[in-house]
């Protein structure tokens, strides 16, 4: 694989991670196709958001409540059709809660979209720090 796919893979995160965290569904939307998939691998395995609309969906449901949302990026690795991402986000709620959440991203990728996400992170972090109204909402669900 020529390290100029590489870079570009690399870059096509780098723009996806801006979308997120502008929280810009059209933009995030356009990094998908109808075979993408994204999880949270916390979640049982087969809760999986299936190509854009789903994935807009799942995002909106846990992200949209929160009043500020904050990405810190500390490394990324790209090798390949795979981009990997170790960050944190901050989660804050109108009520005064606050999550630091550590997570590890991998994105595979193929024609320039985003065709697999796995996010790795500690669902008791969420959890333990987010308040009981947001998670009676995500419990409710996305579909």
């Amino acid at each position: 694989m020529s390290d100029e796919l590489i870079e570009s893979n690399r870059s096509v995160v780098i723009d996806f991670w801006a979308a997120l965290y502008d929280r810009d569904w059209d933009r995030i939307a356009s990094f998908f196709v109808d075979e993408s998939v994204y999880t949270d691998m916390p979640t049982p395995a087969d809760d999986m958001a299936r190509g854009p609309e789903q994935i807009l969906k799942r995002l909106r449901l846990g992200i949209e409540p929160i009043t500020d949302y904050e990405h810190r990026p500390h490394a990324m690795v790209a090798e390949g059709n795979l981009v990997i991402t170790e960050h944190e986000e901050v989660w804050r709620w109108h009520t005064g809660e606050e999550a630091v959440l550590p997570f590890v991203s991998v994105h595979e990728l193929r024609d320039g979209k985003i065709v697999r996400w796995y996010d790795y992170w500690d669902l008791q972090t969420l959890l333990g720090n987010a308040p009981q109204w947001w998670i009676d909402h995500i419990m409710q669900g996305y579909v």
